[in-house]
């Protein structure tokens, strides 16, 4: 019987990861990976076996995401990389903190037509933060670290690493003067304070402005307190993102999203925390943002620079940062017009007792089948105040983005991912197994990770994986028949998902009457992992299927801010901060036809929402 040595470089990769903090590793086995894999599972790191590398890749994100650690996925040479690099490209896009490792063809078998021989390192270069083949031993660990350091951006952006071994590598045995303990030990990140010029720059044009926006993103994260903190004091106005939902609670008085439109158009100063200014908002055009000054901080130049310069520029970390600008406030008075922000706090409030009313009593369409505000009614009704949000899909993730709330929110992200409910849920509730985790998901995005529901049953991962079933692509739909009056290739079926459930030994149910709902839930909530199969109606258009998105504009990502980009760089007169889109409703509602549009949650393609 053969065992791996705890002094190879298999051995030496997972006491690393030991010594790291990690508790599992997402994978999928092969030969090439093998010692590295029986040398985790002896070191007591659990592997959560998957289906499909992509997924694997998927669920090491939403663990980076949700926890703050490195998520870690493992994968076998040749397609198992390929597999992977749908969820490698996701966590890129995202900049997500995670690490990739593989194998290759054995050294004397590289290049020569070996199995699974491939270079990785040529495929992911362009998706990642670091991507190296390591073949000598005594490299190895100094390669692992740097690979983690460069996974949390200590050399510029976060984002995936790759490291892959050829097989003969990975058995060779590293002398223990090479097992240097700087490389094993864990390293406290980095923190960048702030220049002190730039902060009190900063401090004046925001405690001079009289309508100040603050727009949080991922670089916000682990920042909550200091962001409230620096409301409480300038009494400006809060818009969150799907990077960062959740790091002011919304009973806070600065939340107003349900007013979005109108703060994008009015603001005189917005201030970016740790956000990028990309197509979830409009690129910071003055078509949408008017004449609008930035404050921009970051802790990477990509949330300080794309798009729109900043009149001040912060390169800190925004926690620092965002302390050090209440700190030199002192007790400055804000010139912030205190009625301007009270009557959009207002307005979001009143728009969020309508919509809990209107979701509650959404009509089923004329075919009888649910109306998708409905199922979102009694979702919601069933969380709890420590829930973990999973939303996926295209048409029904436009009702969901706004129709469902909770403390920890997960979504496609700005890649546009769909697929993503199903792993992203298994992970989450591997992490948070005493706090319920529910993946709300459209028939068409549950179908790319379906297999899944496999590893949910096998590892008793406490999800419940909720699909909206309304047999087609819908926005796809919607778009062919009213701009190419034709619908071609993008209706599916109204299969019965909970039947494949069972089939894997999942407790599932399809529920196809608004008098079931309820039960249903109760039931499958208890009974985790769970599927209930939600029969819905295609009759409701979205809001995303009305936007453009389907069509993909030229200029901007949405209809009517194309139209409003176009007439601005036409120099076409206007009024200042031209509001292309009605304002929304807030989070926990939407409106009885459909849900508001996406710009409200970002576009619904933010990342993340529940930071530690």
């Amino acid at each position: 019987m053969m065992t791996v040595d705890p002094d190879s470089v298999a051995g030496l990769v997972a006491r690393l990861l030991k010594r790291r903090g990690m508790s599992r590793v997402f994978a999928l086995c092969g030969g090439h990976i093998m010692p590295v894999w029986m040398r985790l599972d002896a070191e007591g790191i659990r592997i959560v076996d998957v289906r499909d590398e992509r997924a694997a890749v998927h669920m090491a994100q939403a663990h980076a995401e949700l926890t703050g650690e490195l998520g870690v996925a493992l994968v076998t040479a040749g397609p198992g990389v390929t597999n992977a690099m749908t969820g490698i490209a996701n966590a890129h896009v995202s900049r997500a903190p995670v690490l990739v490792i593989s194998g290759t063809a054995p050294s004397a078998q590289e290049n020569r037509g070996g199995l699974q021989d491939l270079d990785h390192t040529q495929l992911l270069r362009p998706i990642t933060r670091y991507a190296r083949t390591v073949r000598d031993p005594a490299l190895a660990l100094a390669e692992l670290d740097e690979a983690i350091s460069r996974a949390f951006g200590e050399a510029g952006e976060p984002g995936p690493s790759y490291i892959d071994f050829p097989t003969d590598t990975v058995r060779r045995i590293v002398p223990a003067p090479l097992q240097m303990e700087e490389h094993l030990r864990a390293k406290p990140r980095a923190v960048t304070l702030p220049d002190p010029a730039r902060v009190a720059a900063a401090a004046d044009v925001l405690w001079n402005a009289r309508r100040v926006v603050v727009i949080s993103g991922r670089g916000a994260r682990g920042a909550g307190a200091e962001l409230t903190a620096l409301l409480d004091r300038l009494g400006a106005v809060y818009l969150d993102t799907g990077e960062s939902r959740g790091l002011v609670p919304d009973s806070h008085p600065s939340v107003v999203a349900a007013m979005r439109g109108a703060v994008m158009g009015d603001a005189d100063v917005v201030l970016t925390v740790g956000r990028r200014l990309d197509f979830q908002l409009a690129y910071g055009s003055p078509a949408v943002f008017g004449a609008a000054r930035f404050v921009r901080i970051g802790d990477v130049p990509g949330e300080l620079r794309d798009n729109r310069r900043g009149e001040v520029e912060i390169l800190a970390t925004p926690a620092e940062a965002l302390r050090a600008l209440v700190e030199v406030a002192g007790n400055r008075p804000s010139a912030v017009d205190r009625d301007w922000a009270a009557r959009l706090r207002a307005g979001h409030e009143e728009r969020a007792a309508r919509l809990r009313a209107s979701m509650a009593a959404a009509p089923a369409g004329s075919d009888g089948r649910l109306h998708p505000n409905r199922v979102l009614a009694a979702v919601q009704d069933a969380l709890g105040p420590d829930a973990v949000v999973i939303t996926d899909g295209g048409d029904f993730l436009s009702f969901a983005r706004v129709g469902l709330s909770a403390p920890a929110m997960l979504d496609p992200g700005p890649f546009g991912c769909i697929g993503v409910g199903v792993p992203y849920g298994i992970a989450a509730s591997l992490a948070f197994p005493d706090r319920p985790v529910v993946v709300a998901t459209g028939d068409g995005a549950f179908g790319f990770n379906a297999m899944e529901i496999d590893t949910a049953v096998r590892h008793k991962a406490p999800v419940l994986i909720v699909v909206a079933n309304n047999g087609a692509w819908q926005i796809e739909v919607h778009d062919q028949t009213v701009t190419h009056g034709k619908v071609v290739g993008t209706r599916l079926q109204f299969s019965d998902h909970a039947a494949m459930a069972r089939a894997f030994g999942m407790y599932a149910e399809r529920v196809e009457r608004e008098e079931d709902l309820r039960p249903a839930i109760e039931r499958a909530m208890a009974r985790r992992p769970a599927l209930l199969d939600m029969v819905v109606t295609p009759e409701v258009v979205s809001s995303d299927a009305k936007t453009g998105l389907a069509w993909v504009p030229d200029l901007q990502p949405l209809a009517a801010w194309d139209e409003a980009e176009r007439k601005w760089r036409a120099g076409e007169e206007g009024r200042r901060g031209f509001v292309p889109l009605p304002d929304p409703p807030p989070r926990g509602g939407g409106d009885v036809v459909s849900s508001p549009s996406p710009l409200w949650g970002g576009l619904g393609l933010g990342a993340c929402r529940g930071f530690p």
